[in-house]
């Protein structure tokens, strides 16, 4: 009697445990979608600034490829 006491202890905290795991995940899983959805705004801003400069600039489009390559060096 005593030894299913016990295991039905570790059991309960065995759930616990999965209840607080699976409660985590959802929490950096919504984090996670909001960062992408955020860093998919950014790409759009930045390819709306890319077009923007290369009508005001022609020159630009020429310019930011090698631009890029300096900041990858």
């Amino acid at each position: 009697m005593k030894d299913i006491i016990i295991l039905q202890e570790r059991l309960d905290l065995v759930e616990q445990e999965l209840k607080t795991l699976a409660e985590k995940t959802v929490s950096l899983t919504e984090r996670l979608e909001e960062s992408l959805r955020e860093a998919d705004d950014l790409k759009l801003e930045i390819k709306g600034l890319k077009i923007f400069l290369g009508r005001m600039n022609p020159d630009f489009k020429l310019q930011f490829p090698e631009i890029l390559k300096k900041l990858d060096d």
